[in-house]
């Protein structure tokens, strides 16, 4: 093992005992770390959702309007140039649109996991492979499985709460290993 091996150990070490004493100390800053570690819809409030408009309202307008160029880039670099496709700002303004709008969800609700992987494999199955209709029902079902998980988390662990990036967790789970194998099975 190298010296920067061990300096870069032993600053690990020192500020994960650091963060550790902060946590054990403070409990607000270890509701705040469980809030970020899993991700609910419980501290979200008009404040934080005032805060995060502007960064949505542009996300949904660019990925609207992305719909036509991505689904020229879905078949391919040359195809899609030949149908008047710009690919390279077609894939940093996608890029830019998946920031801002990831962004702005987890900064309001922290890192709720599996929403993102299984709603567009879901309306894909739905609607087809054309961004003209996935990107508008994704933006749909997406609330709707978010809230009925964060139902399903209030009813089960009654009178508390369990977090709905737990409950999205061990239903998507399961959801996108079916899809998974699903795909692979078509593909024998």
């Amino acid at each position: 093992m190298c010296i920067r091996d061990s300096a870069g150990t032993a600053v690990t070490a020192a500020l994960f005992g650091y963060v550790n004493s902060v946590q054990l100390m403070d409990n607000a800053a270890l509701d705040r770390l469980r809030f970020w570690t899993v991700g609910s819809l419980a501290s979200a409030n008009g404040g934080i959702v005032a805060r995060i408009a502007p960064f949505i309202l542009v996300g949904v307008v660019l990925a609207l309007a992305l719909a036509r160029p991505l689904n020229a880039v879905a078949l391919g670099d040359d195809t899609a140039r030949a149908l008047g496709a710009n690919l390279t700002r077609t894939r940093v303004l996608a890029m830019v649109t998946v920031t801002l709008l990831c962004g702005a969800a987890t900064a309001a609700c922290g890192p709720i996991v599996f929403v993102g992987l299984m709603v567009p494999h879901v309306v894909r199955a739905i609607t087809g492979p054309d961004m003209r209709w996935t990107l508008p029902y994704a933006a749909v079902l997406a609330p709707v499985l978010l809230l009925g998980t964060d139902i399903v988390g209030r009813v089960v662990a009654r009178p508390s709460e369990l977090q709905v990036g737990i409950v999205t967790a061990v239903i998507g789970g399961p959801v996108f290993i079916y899809l998974v194998r699903r795909r692979k099975m078509a593909h024998l």
